[in-house]
């Protein structure tokens, strides 16, 4: 939602859009693997802008997903709103409180209600400053629902992510995209993998040389933080320490 930041932000703007776009998920990276989590991803979106009611985007998504040939095994909802919020789902599908339906991005905060299915969330509608809505449903939950779709294991899902970022035009980096980059390949590395790219290589022999300089220098700077290690020299303390099983 953050390019649509200064649409949700001004009282005086009314409309509703909606998009599909790509999103990378660092934060699922220790997930991945199991069937239903994935690093990269689509995110089919609906922003309005103080023209739809929650409502009206319940209403909309259970209608959608109808097309689909389903509908949620349940959502849940904030307690603050379950007595406004569950009339509007009319009995069509169980509700369940959940503290945790709330979103922020730190300046803009909002109630949210979250659809279930086999488990596993698809979507959700937030309602920011009590008077938008901003939904998301991941489109290969989705696929995966309708079509069964089989997933790829741990070590596939990197070697995907990886090639979509690199295809996107990023190299490996110590910032933003190129850190994440760095990142994947030293899991696949860590993890026993490989990957046919002179980047994954690259990666490989930075690894090696970071290892051998930790070497030299752990007993002479035992004492520093982890930040100096990361700052001074680019090692990553707790991969090294790891992959050496300190």
């Amino acid at each position: 939602m953050q390019q649509y930041k200064s649409l949700f932000s001004d009282p005086s703007y009314r409309g509703t859009v909606a998009n599909s776009q790509a999103c990378l998920r660092m934060g699922d990276l220790d997930e991945i693997g199991d069937g239903t989590h994935l690093l990269h991803f689509t995110m089919l979106g609906l922003f309005s802008f103080r023209e739809m009611t929650v409502g009206d985007a319940i209403d909309f998504w259970l209608a959608f997903l109808g097309t689909l040939g389903f509908t949620p095994d349940h959502v849940t909802i904030h307690p603050d709103c379950l007595l406004e919020w569950t009339p509007l789902y009319g009995g069509r599908v169980p509700v369940v409180p959940d503290r945790e339906c709330i979103w922020s991005d730190g300046s803009i905060t909002g109630y949210c209600t979250e659809f279930y299915k086999d488990g596993v969330e698809i979507g959700n509608i937030v309602n920011p400053l009590g008077s938008c809505i901003d939904v998301g449903f991941g489109a290969e939950r989705l696929d995966m629902i309708v079509n069964g779709t089989p997933q790829s294991d741990a070590l596939e899902t990197l070697r995907e992510t990886v090639m979509t970022i690199v295809e996107s035009g990023y190299r490996p980096g110590n910032k933003e995209q190129g850190y994440v980059l760095r990142k994947l390949l030293r899991r696949i590395h860590k993890m026993g993998g490989a990957l046919d790219h002179p980047f994954f290589k690259d990666e490989v022999e930075r690894q090696t040389r970071l290892r051998a300089k930790y070497l030299r220098l752990r007993d002479r700077y035992s004492a520093m933080s982890a930040d100096w290690w990361f700052d001074t020299h680019g090692i990553d303390l707790a991969d090294v320490q790891e992959t050496m099983g300190e």
